[in-house]
């Protein structure tokens, strides 16, 4: 299978020639762009399977960049910035962001989260494939004709929230939902808080976590909010 081309927009040279570099060495294809505009002519002309985005930018911020490529197209975005503040994170992932590395970074964890950005491709295409009405995710399986969450086969009894919370996840599996987009996805506002919704997803990682404090499935990002994890088949 050919290799995904990956568009790089970087403005720092060592950083820009750091990340090319990496993606050289595992047979990645990729363009590079130094501004906001280029940014997005290069998106539009060489439509690339993955952005890897710097916010900030000489000409543009980055938050501006994902909600113009947002407005046309649904390509993995992994956001790599100086920026550490839990409420850029946030306004990235808000924006459309998939993921958010935070420099400096090791290469081993950016081509970590562009093999999660490579399965997120394949298991959407995946998807237009088949009945999209049942979901498998490792031991894992949800019926949204049925209504019913299964784990091994067996079927775990939620509550109408914890439901609605874990299609939500599974509809995203692999990328970052914040609080606020849970918040709004789940109750249609921000009726309910933070603390409210970290109940929820407490007692429903006890029901699908063989080990709550060792999550397989649903993954914390702590001050910005929720990941279900991709995970491979327990019956292999």
């Amino acid at each position: 299978m050919n290799k995904p081309l990956i568009l790089v927009v970087e403005d720092d040279k060592p950083i820009r020639k750091l990340i090319t570099t990496t993606l050289e060495t595992q047979g990645y294809k990729y363009h590079t762009a130094e501004t906001g505009q280029a940014s997005i002519l290069e998106a539009v002309s060489k439509q690339p399977d993955i952005m890897i985005l710097d916010l900030g930018l000489p000409d543009m911020d980055g938050v501006d960049i994902i909600k113009k490529v947002r407005a046309w197209s649904n390509i993995p975005i992994i956001v790599v910035s100086a920026r550490s503040e839990d409420r850029d994170k946030i306004d990235a992932l808000d924006a459309g962001a998939d993921d958010y590395l935070t420099k400096p970074f090791s290469v081993e964890e950016l081509l970590a989260r562009l093999r999660v950005s490579l399965r997120r491709i394949r298991y959407d295409s995946d998807k237009l494939l088949k009945d999209a009405s049942i979901f498998t995710n490792g031991s894992l399986r949800i019926d949204y004709s049925a209504g019913i969450v299964l784990l091994d086969e067996e079927e775990i009894h939620l509550t109408p929230i914890e439901y609605k919370l874990i299609c939500l996840l599974a509809k995203n599996v692999g990328k970052v939902l914040t609080h606020n987009y849970i918040l709004h996805e789940v109750w249609g506002s921000h009726t309910y808080d933070i603390p409210a919704l970290r109940v929820f997803m407490a007692t429903l990682r006890k029901k699908i976590e063989k080990l709550p404090s060792q999550p397989k499935y649903i993954q914390t990002h702590i001050g910005v909010g929720y990941r279900m994890l991709q995970v491979g088949d327990d019956t292999k």
